[in-house]
């Protein structure tokens, strides 16, 4: 597997970095709120406080600046899931803690998912950037199917149950709940969409005792 990472073609001074960075960041918050259809580069020389020579420099075209976006947005998600307090994500406890951080979160109503909805905008109508979002996604789902396996090995969930198809199912739950989201304007699609994914991968709990379940955390 790749990282989306994308590391600038040439070598850059310590303040040519903190410059690309800062076009980077500008440009993700712009696209998250407008859609990268929507997004110039008057607006984004004028957040990130850079002249056009500045901008090209960097990012010759607006599809490198897209990919870097993405790049940028799928480490964004993957840090946000690897949170202290969320641990390895391989608890029943740590899981109902990530899906109820995201269910309070006000940015899945107005916004949805920052590099999902970018990502479904790009990858039908700029094919390029199909290997970046496939890859986000991958990286993504990576972490729940580590979390889950680990349960599993642990004798935590049955031996039957499939941790790559239960992360799959964790992030179409989350990516179709955030998009209801936004069209409903407040959070029950979410959390019901994660509910029933958090139900189901409970439902693969290894009993402990005639009548008890390993705790959720509900």
């Amino acid at each position: 597997m790749t990282t989306t990472s994308q590391a600038p073609a040439r070598k850059l001074t310590a303040k040519g970095l903190a410059t690309r960075e800062r076009i980077v960041k500008a440009a993700a918050e712009l696209i998250y709120e407008h859609g990268a259809q929507n997004t110039n580069n008057e607006q984004i020389r004028a957040a990130a406080g850079v002249s056009g020579s500045q901008l090209t420099r960097h990012f010759p075209t607006k599809e490198s600046l897209v990919g870097a976006v993405l790049a940028w947005q799928a480490d964004s998600i993957v840090a946000r899931h690897q949170a202290p307090e969320l641990g390895e994500l391989d608890s029943f406890a740590a899981l109902r803690r990530w899906a109820d951080r995201y269910v309070a979160s006000q940015d899945m109503v107005h916004g949805g998912c920052i590099f999902g909805s970018l990502a479904a905008e790009v990858v039908k109508s700029e094919p390029a950037h199909r290997a970046a979002v496939a890859d986000g996604f991958e990286r993504w789902q990576e972490l729940f199917e580590r979390g889950l396996g680990k349960m599993r090995e642990r004798g935590e969930l049955r031996p039957e149950a499939d941790p790559a198809a239960l992360a799959h199912l964790l992030a179409a739950a989350f990516q179709g709940g955030a998009l209801l989201d936004q069209a409903a304007g407040e959070s029950a699609p979410l959390r019901d969409a994660l509910d029933g994914a958090l139900a189901y991968i409970e439902s693969f709990a290894v009993q402990r005792g005639p009548d008890t379940v390993l705790a959720t955390g509900r």
